[in-house]
């Protein structure tokens, strides 16, 4: 057991190095490396019943890294595939969806509005090309951002797999700091572990919840919500953020509802409202439960993140508090 003084500056330090991630942009390459130890730390026990600890987890991570390759060239494809079947030629795209949707939304929308919706595709060209020229130079600083931050998710993900093959039964018994901080990280990781994993199967409920709405009811019923397959796919990824997620998927698909007529927004946003209710209970059963903290403690602990540092923050938040939770009851003091 570390003296107060150790566990203090054990606390004191995660508490810093957390603190850094947030304020110098690195929190990708910290999910990445939860997720790929958390997948090694889970998996290796798996082959290390028929091969030794060492070389399961060299087995897992070379898995590991053979899947991530995998799964990029299939987003890759994916994203060629998407292109050619959902956008095509994008002049047919304004063409034959965009103006249609536009047509539509002036039937109704209020005059107020009506009066800056572009009148024909050479206005909406325009005006793409107007808010690009404006938007230039943010436009380029978030193309950088999209750049650093994929470097650092792939920093994250060979750090992840250097330590856990480095967690090897036969080393050297740590010194006092050095223990307390391995057992700040093992507190972190079994957080982000609790809230990911959990986040995801509500996400898989949200979506498929989602998908027999836009895919089959209202196909059934002879209603085609423009880029339904899209928004289906958007509600996955919205869905990975705890509460808000489910707000954000679901003002996209109300509005692309409304563009086919007013009634099919009010069925859907009906419809949504449910689903939303149900994610409460969703939250308060699995991420709740797991780490023993309520919804609006969730969603206090993310209008803050957000309010400091923006999306970081409000992806990081869950993952924090949770973190945060598990040390104070390990301390009993809540």
């Amino acid at each position: 057991m570390p003296s107060p003084a150790v566990r203090i500056s054990s606390y004191v330090l995660a508490a810093l190095a957390l603190l850094l991630v947030m304020q110098f942009k690195l929190l990708p390459c910290l999910l990445a490396g939860l997720l790929v130890y958390t997948l090694v730390a889970a998996l290796a026990p798996l082959l290390g019943q028929r091969i030794s600890g060492d070389r399961a987890r060299a087995v897992v991570v070379a898995i590991l890294g053979v899947v991530v390759v995998g799964l990029m060239v299939l987003l890759i494809m994916g994203g060629i595939s998407f292109y050619h079947h959902e956008i095509g030629n994008p002049e047919a795209l304004l063409q034959n969806q965009v103006m249609p949707l536009v047509d539509r939304a002036r039937q109704q929308l209020p005059s107020i509005v009506v009066d800056h919706l572009p009148d024909s595709v050479d206005d909406l060209r325009q005006m793409a090309s107007s808010l690009s020229r404006k938007h230039a130079s943010a436009l380029q600083l978030a193309g950088r951002e999209a750049a650093r931050s994929l470097v650092h998710v792939f920093m994250g993900l060979l750090l992840g797999a250097i330590v856990a093959l480095s967690q090897t039964s036969g080393s050297r018994s740590p010194k006092p700091l050095a223990a307390a901080l391995a057992e700040r990280c093992r507190q972190l990781t079994a957080a982000f572990r609790q809230i990911v994993f959990a986040q995801i199967k509500i996400s898989l409920v949200n979506t498929a919840l989602t998908s027999i709405f836009l895919l089959i009811a209202l196909p059934v019923a002879g209603v085609n919500i423009p880029l339904a397959k899209t928004l289906v796919a958007l509600t996955f990824l919205a869905g990975l953020l705890p509460v808000v997620g489910n707000l954000v998927s679901n003002v996209m698909i109300v509005v692309a509802a409304l563009s086919v007529s007013s009634w099919v927004a009010v069925v859907a946003l009906a419809y949504l409202v449910a689903v939303h209710k149900l994610e409460y209970i969703l939250n308060a059963r699995i991420v709740g439960s797991r780490i023993n903290a309520r919804a609006w403690e969730l969603l206090l602990a993310m209008l803050a993140m957000e309010a400091i540092y923006g999306l970081p923050g409000l992806i990081a938040a869950p993952i924090f508090y949770a973190y945060l939770k598990r040390e104070l009851e390990q301390a009993e003091l809540v």
